[in-house]
């Protein structure tokens, strides 16, 4: 009966240990997290400012080939038609 009582002492005092220093611990590694995150945004922001175009300038990145249509210019045009009976 003895060790019991001594056992569950054993665990209620850890219990009470672990719980204070996870209220310890935890608010600092989530501080550190948050502006680590905090940290990167600024950054993006910042290579975001630095990476726009000045305005007034145009820059064309993709000139689309001259096709022609599906059929050969001696094949004619289509026209429609209404059946006569």
């Amino acid at each position: 009966m003895e060790e019991l009582i001594r056992l569950l002492f054993i665990i209620i005092a850890t219990l009470y240990i672990v719980r204070a220093i996870v209220r310890w611990l935890l608010p600092m590694l989530f501080q550190g997290m948050v502006n680590k995150a905090q940290q990167q945004h600024q950054n993006q922001q910042q290579n975001y400012k630095t990476r726009q175009k000045p305005t007034g300038g145009i820059k064309v990145d993709y000139v689309p080939e001259n096709k022609k249509g599906k059929f050969p210019d001696n094949e004619g045009e289509f026209v429609d038609y209404e059946e006569v009976k």
